[in-house]
């Protein structure tokens, strides 16, 4: 379903929440802060206010937001649009030596920062992702901290951009 900005501005907060509370992964509570801030005049406006609002939440909620997100190229159960992102490039469709690597990495890099790999998927190719893996493995955690919510920040980027006409 498409939203117009206008629409968005008008809606309650269940009704905003209901149309944008997965643009930021099993986090409604992002958009229910947000709407607070309304009218938005565009969806860059509305973009740059959500992306504010997980700025400004303790780094212990920031870690959640993150770890709310799957590992890449798992077969677990995830958000509907988690499930097309990983399939636009193909991480569904893994051979079993390509499925180990991302397990493998994946392991690692939870191993270290105690959080998931987190990457915008449609920015890249599966080759890309997994040079990006073996990259960022030799970050320090604030780092990739930082990295994490600014992937975060891109990929809601796009989930708003597929709501909003």
């Amino acid at each position: 379903m498409f939203y117009s900005i206008t629409e968005l501005n008008q809606s309650n907060q269940d009704a905003f929440v209901a149309a944008l509370g997965s643009v930021f992964e099993n986090t409604p509570s992002i958009a229910a802060q947000a709407w607070e801030q309304r009218p938005f005049a565009d969806v860059n406006d509305l973009h740059q206010k959500m992306v504010a609002v997980v700025q400004k939440l303790s780094t212990a909620d920031q870690l959640a937001l993150i770890c709310a997100h799957p590992d890449l190229g798992s077969r677990v159960k995830m958000a509907e649009a988690s499930v097309k992102e990983q399939a636009g490039v193909g991480l569904d469709r893994l051979s079993p030596d390509e499925y180990e690597r991302f397990q493998q990495l994946n392991h690692s890099y939870r191993e270290k920062f105690g959080f998931p790999f987190i990457i915008a998927v449609k920015n890249h190719t599966r080759e890309s992702i997994l040079a990006a893996f073996e990259q960022r493995l030799l970050n320090a955690q604030s780092v990739e901290l930082q990295q994490a919510l600014a992937e975060i920040a891109a990929i809601s980027r796009f989930r708003l951009l597929d709501l909003i006409g």
